[in-house]
């Protein structure tokens, strides 16, 4: 805090070549109440060029500094007509204009709508463009909000972002990695709907982008005369089962400096319902296990960071992010051993885990654009991620029925992982119709995972398991290169490009001396095209190349021992997955409605696939490479306003998969289908008060070895503004009739396997003020 109070002095503090100063007060014209945070802005009478602004402080006052006295004063703020004053009179250098009464706008109360400024889409060469206007969808809104009103895109109440579906979603702010934009700094509350100018949607990333598969990319570029002034809020969430936070976010602007800052804390209860069957159809021997396990955790967050416009056309940013966890993962399991139908035994197996997890990322950035073209550009980024835990868990046992004693363990974790990302783009536009783009990425992950398990022996001591106990290591270069060349006219384009990537992939451990070493280099080639057929129909196609590079934890064959009869381990020899996307969609858009529709192909090979193996009762969820996976799919999302305070968002995708591959002697071919649909409605009950209900469907999935079964939820919501807009309530219940589960079946002639999982329903209560523009932000304790 002391740090962060330092930086605001010394920005607030910077020295002017001022001449002549302005002073006075802003007031309601109604109550004569003083107006904090209201706008100030200094015009040049003949240019109208903005030279100096201010907001205003606590009772409405306000003082610019400046080198002319040739200007137009300009009061504004959000749910008020601008006042303007033209014929400022200097005394001895200074004009003082006394109490400014602005007024209620009345237009704005009534919420009419300007036609032209209602948010639109439009179909790109590689990527649909979802632009901001002043509808009721984004009036008011966060920048979470505002993602949520985008096609093919959720926010659901835990502030999770996912694409078609899909989690995993890169978020990137003017084209550039954030500390604005990282999920687990809850940031994206600092920016607000009337900063963006446009969210850019990139299911089928060209070479542009690094190839490791995700779910897609989200772009959120910000107008370019970007809100000067302190903008911010103060907010404090409650919940069931326990989820408290408080969070102070604030973001402050000047012509040179940008400051943005977050602080959070809190506690939070994550509970899981579980529920397992083990059966071997040879011994006629079955293993039940039904409980529930908690994870249960304080957390500490902060956010610093500034941008330093060095001139209108260079700019550096510097920010940091560290968040400190404390959990707890108190579970408790009944076991329940069954031969023939008949119980042989029944215990209880409980849990008592201890953890804690610092988290640090550091980025420093640097953009030049240059003065021919507003797209030709420069950018420099280095981005450093830091995570540690500390576990220990005690995992003891009370015995019910049956004679068997089974031992107590214990086991201790020490795991570090330190990310480091190096990007270079530049992008160079010959004409208004062709761009070239160029770059390098350079990509280091190095990760240690020291784990060891004890059990305990006949005289109440504990000595180490060897079968179970390694010191893993892990690291992964990669290194890419791109090229990308474009022509976007009037009504057609096309973009045409290549990366290409090395891959150093290298696991070892160390106790067993097993290492493993991948080094590989590939080609990705993607093209883009579009065709506008008028201003309502667009055309895009694309294909690119993907990898699926395996993660630490598919990789690590060490693993939690939270019930011993159902494992998940890691394979350290699997093998990177490549698939092959296709697209071709179309866009209509309507007076009151849009939707899009596209078709794609995906081709994946060396598909990664968790797999079941049985022995002796024990259930081990092993990763590897089987085959490959043909997917053909159809994909719809629409956007309908019958009504002016009724608007439905919903999506759908169908596709059919054929998969081909063996393990161990089975085959596993087949064909498959599946399908998921999303309907969001939304009500405005009146200018204050806002309704939002979700329901969404996932049918049954086929996998390699057995059924998931579908699913069928629900989530409710609302929101009540007070204060013009500046106080904001947020009510919502996740999974309404707690009807969300994950359950899956394997059913082969060796064994039987049930598993299932449940969340439950979460409710929260929200509350928000916001100072600066006026507007309430959002700050979500929600874990990430």
């Amino acid at each position: 805090m002391r740090i962060l109070t330092t930086l605001l002095v010394a920005l607030l503090a910077i020295p002017l070549s001022a001449q002549f100063e302005i002073r006075g007060r802003v007031l309601e014209g109604n109550s004569g109440n003083p107006v904090d945070y209201a706008t100030v802005i200094l015009k040049e009478k003949e240019s109208e060029a903005v030279v100096a602004g201010a907001t205003t402080g606590n009772g409405g006052l306000f003082k610019v500094d400046l080198d002319t006295d040739v200007v137009i004063l300009e009061v504004r703020f959000i749910g008020f007509q601008s006042k303007i004053i033209d014929n400022l009179v200097f005394m001895s250098g200074v004009a003082d204009v006394g109490n400014i009464l602005i007024y209620e706008d009345a237009a704005q109360l009534d919420e009419v709508v300007v036609e032209g400024e209602r948010s639109t889409t439009e179909f790109k060469l590689d990527k649909r463009v979802f632009n901001v206007g002043k509808d009721l969808s984004s009036t008011g809104a966060s920048a979470l909000e505002v993602l949520n009103n985008v096609p093919s895109v959720n926010v659901n109440i835990e502030g999770e972002i996912s694409l078609r579906g899909a989690t995993g979603v890169q978020i990137l702010i003017d084209g550039k990695p954030s500390v604005l934009a990282d999920g687990s700094s809850n940031a994206l509350g600092t920016i607000t709907a009337d900063m963006i100018e446009r969210v850019e949607v990139i299911t089928n990333p060209s070479a542009k982008y690094e190839a490791q598969g995700t779910a897609g990319i989200l772009n959120i570029v910000l107008k370019k005369e970007e809100k000067k002034g302190a903008n911010g809020s103060v907010s404090i969430n409650t919940g069931v089962p326990h989820n408290h936070s408080i969070g102070f976010s604030m973001n402050k602007r000047t012509d040179r400096f940008n400051l943005f800052t977050q602080l959070g804390l809190g506690y939070r209860e994550l509970p899981r319902e579980m529920e397992n069957i083990n059966r071997d159809k040879g011994s006629q021997t079955e293993i039940i296990s039904e409980g529930i396990q908690f994870r249960n955790e304080q957390f500490y967050n902060a956010v610093l960071g500034s941008d330093f416009y060095i001139d209108s056309h260079n700019v550096v940013t510097l920010s940091g992010s560290f968040a400190y966890e404390i959990e707890e993962q108190p579970s408790e399991f009944d076991f329940i051993k069954r031969t023939y139908g008949v119980e042989d035994e029944r215990w209880i197996r409980k849990e008592e885990t201890s953890a804690t997890n610092p988290k640090l990322q550091y980025e420093l950035q640097y953009k030049r654009e240059f003065t021919d073209d507003e797209d030709h550009k420069l950018l420099f980024s280095a981005i450093g991620n830091y995570f540690g835990k500390e576990q220990s868990s005690v995992f003891t046992h009370e015995a019910k029925a049956g004679a068997a004693e089974r031992i107590d363990q214990l086991t201790a974790t020490a795991f570090s992982e330190g990310k480091y990302t190096f990007i270079l783009d530049y992008t160079k536009p010959f004409n208004d119709k062709w761009t070239m783009e160029t770059g390098l990425h350079y990509l280091i992950n190095d990760v240690d995972n020291d784990f060891e398990v004890q059990n305990e022996t006949n005289d109440g001591s504990f000595e180490k398991d060897p079968g179970q106990t390694n010191l893993f290591e892990y690291s992964q270069d990669v290194l890419g290169a791109y090229g990308t060349g474009s022509y976007e006219g009037n009504v057609w384009g096309v973009k045409l490009g290549l990366r290409v990537e090395n891959t150093d992939l290298r696991t070892y451990l160390v106790d067993t001396d097993e290492g493993n070493s991948q080094i590989f280099t590939n080609l990705f080639p993607t093209a883009h095209t579009s065709y506008k057929f008028s201003e309502r129909v667009s055309f895009q196609a694309g294909y690119s190349r993907r990898i699926f590079r395996p993660r630490l934890w598919d990789l690590n064959p060490f693993f939690n021992i939270r019930n011993n009869f159902n494992i998940r381990a890691g394979n350290p020899n699997l093998l990177p997955e490549f698939t092959d996307s296709y697209e071709v969609g179309a866009i209509f858009i309507m007076d009151n409605s849009s939707f899009n529709v596209n078709v794609y192909h995906r081709y994946t090979t060396d598909k990664v696939e968790r797999v079941s193996l049985f022995k002796d009762g024990v259930n081990t969820w092993i990763p590897q490479n089987i085959g490959t996976n043909k997917a053909t799919g159809l994909e719809l999302n629409f956007k309908y306003t019958p009504f002016r305070k009724i608007t439905f968002n919903g999506d759908a995708n169908y596709n059919v998969f054929v998969r081909n591959g063996s393990f161990e002697g089975q085959n596993f071919d087949f064909t498959a289908d599946q399908w998921s649909a999303k309907v969001i409605t939304k009500y405005k009950v009146s200018k204050s008060l806002d309704l939002e209900v979700t329901a969404r469907y996932q049918s049954r999935e086929q996998t390699v070895q057995g059924l998931l079964r579908y699913n069928l939820f629900a989530d409710f919501g609302f929101r009540y503004k007070i204060m013009n807009g500046k106080g904001v309530f947020n009510f919502s219940i996740r999974d309404i009739f707690a009807s969300r589960v994950r359950q899956n079946t394997i059913d082969n002639e060796d064994f039987y396997l049930y598993s299932w999982s449940r969340r439950g329903r979460f409710i929260t209560l929200g509350f928000s003020y916001g100072f600066g523009k006026g507007e309430a932000m959002y700050y979500s304790g929600r874990r990430r």
